[in-house]
């Protein structure tokens, strides 16, 4: 007889609005402009969504050079630096561009604080695509990155009465909070977005990680290693008292020893990952466990973004 497990499943979970028209850009223009279409760095975070993508004819690429003139190029959805479309448009490359429109809210952002004149801070993690894009928006040193309380606490900018702080949306909801409570201890007049960078999708699935963490022997959160997203929500599940948290691209690569004989785990995927590995890993606990599953709903989420207009109608 099989051992019995109560699986707790986060919901939200995987695919959030961006992700899912980043994805439907890249088909449409499939359909609009045939095979091949060339696509500029992973077009989201997960090799299951690129795999795809690349048996229907698209082909990733790391540069512009790699892209021939009379073939059309997507931009990931994590945006790219200014330097990237002009590039583009210099070498009349038909160019479309998949950066989630949130993203592009903290580049307008950063376009407007930097024409009022404020120092701008972008908390975020190095060398990520989103955070190279929007530095991208702005002449070299122009913005200062932070990555942590010690940074916030080192930063010295030239006036203190104006400074602006924006942040990457994949966050630690609880980690950015601390950040921006000693940039707001250190300048008083600190200016921040209307409303948070960090976005919703985001936020909710760290929410719903959070409900089910403290009744789990185990999390296992489904994600690509360098989605950070997906890794936000494996220390978030840490944070809300589950010392097991595990990230797995894939049923694959779950490790049973590690995960022992538990009584009951949760189960939730990152923005960029696509509900069928999460079955999959449903279908693998089946196999070593009398499942009983228990969804942990926080939210709804009802939010869609419209395609470029080119790939409309």
């Amino acid at each position: 007889m099989k051992p019995r497990l109560v699986v707790h499943l986060a919901a939200p979970r995987g695919f959030c609005a961006g992700v899912e028209r980043a994805i439907q850009i890249v088909e449409k223009a499939l359909e609009k402009w045939g095979a091949p279409v060339f696509v500029r760095h992973e077009i989201v975070h997960n090799r299951t969504v690129v795999r795809d993508l690349e048996k229907r004819g698209a082909i990733f690429v790391d540069e512009l050079d790699e892209v021939p003139t009379d073939r059309p190029v997507v931009f990931s959805a994590h945006g790219v630096p200014k330097a990237v479309p002009a590039d583009a448009a210099r070498r009349e490359l038909l160019y479309v561009d998949a950066t989630c429109p949130l993203v592009s809210k903290v580049h307008a952002e950063a376009i407007r604080r930097d024409g009022a004149g404020d120092e701008i801070v972008l908390i975020g993690h190095e060398g990520h695509p989103e955070v190279i894009g929007t530095m991208g928006q702005l002449p070299e040193g122009a913005v200062t990155l932070i990555e942590t309380v010690a940074d916030a606490e080192a930063y010295a900018p030239r006036d203190p009465e104006h400074v602006a702080y924006l942040t990457q949306t994949t966050l630690s909801v609880d980690d950015t909070a601390a950040i921006v409570a000693v940039l707001r201890r250190r300048f008083p007049a600190l200016k921040g977005p209307r409303r948070e960078d960090i976005c919703y999708a985001t936020t909710n699935r760290q929410q719903a990680v959070k409900a089910i963490a403290a009744h789990t022997d185990a999390v296992i959160v489904v994600g690509a290693p360098n989605s950070s997203n997906s890794l936000r929500l494996v220390e978030v599940a840490k944070g809300a008292g589950c010392a097991h948290a595990i990230l797995v691209q894939n049923a694959a690569e779950i490790d049973w020893t590690r995960i022992g004989a538990p009584r009951a785990i949760g189960i939730s995927a990152g923005a960029s990952a696509p509900e069928i590995l999460v079955e999959e890993v449903l279908a693998a606990f089946r196999e070593r466990f009398d499942v009983a599953i228990e969804q942990h709903r926080v939210t709804e989420e009802n939010v869609a973004f419209r395609l470029p207009r080119v790939l409309e109608g």
